[in-house]
Formats: structure tokens, C-alpha cells, sequence
């Protein structure tokens, strides 16, 4: 580690100090981690293997999805098992790993949020090239270059870390390590990499909802040119998209398009994107969108026979 002292650990000072409050949040939060784990590996699967779910909106779905695994289980086990012990320790190093995969899963799914509206954009907008614009090579650059994004991103957020000195104190005020908490550790000035992480973090995510919803505007607009049957459909998948949308980016950007504190209502509207979140996705998507759940049946169907024979 660049410039480190004599910080080697992290003392993380958790969600609640109280012991039958942590116990009760580990009773809550252990299924909603394994029902994202479930949910969200159940379309994963689901998408992979059904023939009837080959359209580029179900491929972007399927990485999505895995993201979102990947996004919580960065952050939720640990979270989870701190729940239970009664000094809870992180090494530097591992803190630093956690920024990084955090921030790399989470622009990861800003990017593949922007890809799906796009993907529903020449969907709804321009249905006659629809297919030629779409082609499978594309779909593959497109979720190529959102991960690619996130990477790009998540380095950016590792050099500024790389560049502070840790001399003590070494409790971090949360319950997992983010920048503004690991910032207020540092024995130097970070206001200059408070800014980089406004523009970073906050402003970019407020450029990138900015842009999904003025999309969504310009879809909604353009569906009064379809029949009646034409824009239920496309409402529903949109709707989907939008809640989502709405869902991830709003607790990111109260989060970090202000000063940070250390509020326990900042914990808690974390826990919302970090836990909650990534549990509803694939509950929101599965329950407007029939093929979704016809496929699901299917494949479910298709395990207990060969279950049973």
C-alpha cells in the first residue's frame, strides 16, 4: 500500500451497536442475500438455456442479473457475518479491494442500464431495423465496453485511495469500506479527492439518469404511434426498466452528490442499494414479463421430470 503508515487494520464500526439488533438484522438480511443469489442465478440460468429468450433484451437481462450477484455478494457476506461478531476487523488492503469491486460491479450495471434502454429505444423507435441494428456482434461490444467502463471507473476510485496516508484513528463509520468514510481516516487533506469523487461517483451518475430517463421520455413518446396491444407491452418492459432505474440511482445519488456524514440514515439508505436492491430486481422483472415466467416454469418443469425419472 502507497504512502501507508502505521494503519494496517480497519475497525468497522457496523449498522448498529446494539447485539439483539445485530442478531435480528442477520435474521433479515441472510435470506434477502440468498433470495438475490437465487433470484437473480434463476434468470441467469433461465436465459442460457431457453431458446424462447434469444432476443438481445433477455441477453442484456442475463448480465445484468449477474451483476447484481456479484455487486451484493462484494459487500453483503461480510456485512452479514460482521453481524454476528463483536469486533469487526478489516485489513487496508482488503478494504481497498472492496472499494474497487464495489465501484467496478456498480458503473458495471449504470453502463448495462444505459444498454438496455438504448436496446428498448430501437426496439420501440425503430422496430423495421431493429434486427440489423441489434446484431449479436453488437450486444457483445456493448456489454464488453459497460464492463470495461466499470473497470475504468473502479481504477480511477483506487488511485485516489493509493495516494492517502492512514496514521490512525482506524475505526471506519460504516459497515463496509466506501471512499467518504475511508477519506475521513486520512491524515492529509482530501478535499481534492472529494471533488474527483463527486465528479467520479456523483455527477456521473446524475449524467447517466439524466440520460435513461430522457430516453425513457423519448420511447414513451414515440408509443403513440403503436396499437393498443403494441404499448402495454412495450409499458410493461418499460416500466420494469424504469423502477429499476430508479431504484438503483436514487439512494447513489443522495449518497454522493453531498457532504459526506455520518448519519445513521446514510447506513441505512445504503443497506437499501446494497441489499435491497439487488433482491428486487429480479422479482420486478420476472413478475411483468411473461416469457420470463413462462421460461422459468419451463425450465422448472423440465428439472422435476428428470427429477423424477
Amino acid at each position: 500500500m502507497a504512502r501507508t503508515n502505521n494503519v494496517t487494520e480497519l475497525i468497522i464500526s457496523g449498522l448498529f451497536q446494539d447485539p439483539e439488533v445485530q442478531r435480528a438484522c442477520f435474521a433479515v438480511f441472510l435470506p434477502m442475500y440468498l433470495a438475490t443469489v437465487v433470484g437473480n442465478g434463476l434468470i441467469v440460468l433461465t436465459v442460457r438455456v431457453s431458446k424462447s429468450l434469444r432476443s438481445p433484451m433477455y441477453f442484456f437481462l442475463s448480465h445484468l442479473s449477474l451483476v447484481e450477484i456479484s455487486y451484493s455478494s462484494t459487500v453483503v457476506p461480510k456485512f452479514i457475518t460482521d453481524l454476528l461478531s463483536k469486533i469487526k476487523t478489516i485489513s487496508l488492503e482488503g478494504c481497498v479491494a472492496q472499494i474497487f469491486f464495489f465501484h467496478f460491479f456498480g458503473v458495471t450495471e449504470i453502463f448495462l442500464l444505459t444498454v438496455m434502454a438504448y436496446d428498448r429505444y430501437v426496439a420501440i423507435c425503430k422496430p423495421l431495423h431493429y434486427t440489423t441494428i441489434m446484431s449479436r456482434s453488437l450486444c457483445h461490444q456493448l456489454v464488453a465496453a459497460s464492463w470495461l467502463g466499470g473497470f475504468v471507473h473502479s481504477m480511477v476510485q483506487i488511485i485516489i485511495t493509493l495516494q492517502l496516508s492512514f496514521c490512525g484513528p482506524n475505526v471506519i463509520d460504516h459497515y463496509f469500506c466506501d471512499l467518504h468514510p475511508l477519506f475521513k481516516l486520512a491524515c492529509t487533506d482530501t478535499s481534492v479527492e472529494g471533488v474527483v469523487v463527486l465528479a467520479n461517483s456523483g455527477l456521473f451518475s446524475i449524467f447517466s439518469f439524466l440520460l435513461l430517463v430522457s430516453s425513457y421520455v423519448v420511447i414513451l413518446v414515440n408509443l403513440r404511434n403503436h396499437s393498443a396491444e403494441g404499448r402495454r407491452k412495450a409499458l410493461s418492459t418499460c416500466a420494469s426498466h424504469i423502477t429499476v432505474v430508479v431504484l438503483f440511482f436514487g439512494p447513489a445519488i443522495f449518497l454522493y452528490m453531498r457532504p459526506p456524514s455520518t448519519f445513521t440514515e446514510d447506513k441505512l439508505v445504503a443497506v437499501f442499494y446494497t441489499v435491497v436492491t439487488p433482491m428486487l430486481n429480479p422479482i420486478i422483472y420476472t413478475l411483468r414479463n411473461t416469457e420470463v415466467k413462462i421460461a422459468m416454469r419451463r425450465l422448472w418443469g423440465r428439472k422435476v421430470n428428470s427429477g423424477l425419472q
